[in-house]
């Protein structure tokens, strides 16, 4: 993952303009098609009126062609957190006591301050044909503003609009502009498919909550389309508020909204729940299993048939990090998903470089790197390590055979990594998950490095070539000894030089990655301690240089689990694993991040993260992956 591509948090602000239009509220057939044009709130560009305080209301007339009235459904922008909102149904306008249908909602219970369309739920008998007057009025201790929104172009079919200001026009004061709503909404007339529901602005700041995919083509569940919305189980399938479902039919490139129980969508159910269950979904409760189900169906939506696995699904994410990738196929590997984790390694294979190295991020189309962003050396010790792991799970049946294919790329980053290696035993300074640069050696480069050369020693000595083994056992344990000799008297802080604060990369001197030296079970305690923020997560480090400033970082924060998941602390881990668990939104996608306020933002899910806790929940049920050999001195 890329750290450095989101420092700054990003604030997705949802625009009261250019949103696509609804379907009008229902006068009848004919008006309805006559409305074709503008269907219903045009644009949402202004706030006709302002529906706070008891002196200021709002209403507009309709009329309803069948005999029961339901719900109605306003596009309603709050700035206010706090309050209520009522709408009511009216045989007179003027009258309150003609009202034939009331509904109160909280705006705290509507997430705060936000906007969108918001459904009231109403039960009444009407008569077809006859003009009622739909209410508002909305009630606040706070000067924030709270509008009903519509537009100001003249929309066939929408009937005469009032606003009553009793400072300013003395009462009821019909207005030019026409307001928009819908009365017995359905299907794509309700919140979700082609309209935003109300969105607290608190859930903006994730770019994305969640994913729909069809094994070629993925699309993002933005966050003003997931509210009311949930997963139907085991799939990518996704229930919106109306009860139908949204999803990505197979051979499509953007999503369809169809009925529930649809032949396609059942289908990609049916074959999800297969793929679920041909491997393992780990976690030793309910949460933790819902969570892992969750992470394997997101991981397996960002990996591309060429084997290319984005980050994320967003525009600054939608690329192929090696880093990421050696993760997800090490998850996949390890709860029976072979084919996908050998694909992520064969795109590994196909994008090394010359010289054994990995750009920083590659287009997923594999055709080279997005920009010229610098390459980073710890590639080379993911990749072999996720290639020992996947040969650790591998079915026995043809596993030297694939490991051969693999093989020549593993040779080459080996070597490269050792060849990196400086006459003290340390590789260069490098950019490493925090994509910047240090002037000095870092353990996020040195300990994946270590992981890595363990790793291709042991895959050369399975294979036979001992040669090859020796020269990378030799290079693992001058690095090694450099790590004790210099990072461990520090702590494992951040660079050698001992100025770059602690980095939650202490975690990578851990098991699965690396036999735990002595006395990391302190630096783990004292790293995540100084690291801790209010919210409960950790920030990547405390380097006095640069700040992390509020927000922890769910990979980060997941390093720890499943380092004391490895290192014989089942409790400490679990607690650090059930808190990023509860970061996870109303989707059950886990965030990159995790704001001051404790809230989900930048993007849900992060393929990161969901394969850190894929492999705490195996580590924490017993089932903790193997930590590759570290290769013992000829002389001993």
């Amino acid at each position: 993952m890329a750290f450095a591509r989101t420092l700054l948090p990003a604030v997705l602000c949802l625009a009261l303009t250019g949103v696509p239009a609804a379907l009008p509220h229902p006068a009848s057939a004919a008006a309805a098609a006559a409305a074709a044009p503008y269907d219903g709130q045009v644009g949402h560009e202004s706030a006709l009126f302002s529906v706070k305080a008891t002196n200021n209301a709002a209403a507009q007339e309709f009329t309803v062609d069948g005999t029961r009235l339901s719900r109605v459904s306003v596009w309603l922008g709050s700035g206010a957190a706090t309050g209520s909102v009522t709408a009511q149904v009216r045989r007179v306008r003027e009258d309150a006591g003609s009202v034939i249908a009331s509904a109160t909602l909280d705006l705290a219970a509507l997430g705060g301050a936000g906007a969108g369309w918001v459904e009231f739920p109403l039960s009444a008998t009407v008569t077809a044909g006859t003009t009622y007057h739909l209410f508002l009025q909305a009630s606040t201790a706070e000067s924030a503003p709270i509008a009903w929104y519509g537009t100001t172009r003249s929309a066939p079919g929408s009937l005469t609009s009032w606003n009553y200001d009793r400072a300013y026009w003395g009462g009821w004061h019909a207005y030019s502009s026409r307001l928009a709503f819908h009365v017995n909404p359905t299907g794509s007339g309700r919140c979700g498919e082609t309209e935003p529901c109300y969105v607290p602005a608190s859930a903006l700041a994730a770019r994305t909550s969640g994913l729909l995919a069809n094994r070629v083509a993925t699309e993002a569940v933005l966050p003003s389309f997931a509210v009311g919305a949930s997963y139907v189980d085991g799939s990518n399938v996704l229930r919106l508020p109306s009860g139908r479902w949204r999803y990505l039919p197979d051979g499509a490139s953007a999503s369809a909204v169809v009925e529930a129980d649809d032949a396609g969508a059942l289908a990609q159910i049916e074959e999800s729940r297969a793929w679920l269950a041909a491997g393992t979904v780990p976690g030793t409760t309910a949460a933790r299993r819902a969570a892992s189900q969750r992470a394997l169906l997101s991981m397996r939506a960002l990996l591309k048939p060429n084997g290319a696995f984005a980050a994320a699904w967003a525009p600054p994410w939608e690329y192929s990090w090696p880093r990421d990738g050696a993760f997800a196929a090490v998850a996949f590997a390890a709860t029976g998903h072979d084919e996908e984790a050998y694909r992520i390694l064969g795109y590994d294979a196909l994008t090394q470089r010359a010289d054994g190295t990995w750009e920083a991020r590659t287009l997923l189309d594999g055709s080279g790197p997005p920009d010229a962003r610098k390459w980073q050396l710890d590639a080379n010790g993911w990749v072999p390590w996720a290639t020992w792991q996947w040969y650790q799970a591998a079915p026995p049946g043809g596993r030297d055979e694939r490991l051969r294919e693999l093989y020549p790329m593993v040779r080459k980053a080996a070597d490269h990594a050792a060849r990196s290696l400086g006459p003290d035993g340390l590789p260069p300074a490098s950019p490493d998950y925090w994509e910047l640069d240090t002037t000095t050696a870092n353990i996020g480069t040195a300990a994946p490095l270590l992981a890595g050369l363990n790793s291709a020693a042991d895959l050369a000595a399975r294979l036979g070539l001992g040669a090859d083994a020796e020269r990378w056992g030799e290079a693992a344990r001058r690095l090694s000894a450099a790590i004790s000799a210099f990072f461990a008297p520090l702590g494992y802080q951040r660079t050698v030089d001992g100025e770059h604060g602690r980095d939650s990369a202490v975690a990578f001197m851990a098991p699965p990655f690396n036999a735990a030296p002595g006395g990391l079970g302190e630096a783990l305690d004292s790293t995540h301690r100084a690291l801790l923020l209010p919210n409960g997560g950790v920030s990547p480090g405390n380097d006095p240089s640069f700040s992390w400033g509020s927000y922890a970082w769910t990979a980060s924060t997941s390093f720890f689990a499943l380092a004391w998941a490895g290192t014989g602390e089942p409790a400490k881990a679990g607690s650090v694993l059930d808190w990023v668990l509860s970061k996870r939104n109303g989707l059950g996608e886990l965030p990159e991040t995790v704001n001051g306020a404790g809230l989900p933002s930048a993007v849900a899910p992060l393929g990161w993260t969901d394969s850190l806790v894929v492999l705490t929940a195996l580590a924490l049920q017993g089932a903790a992956r193997p930590t590759p050999p570290a290769t013992p001195s000829p002389v001993e």
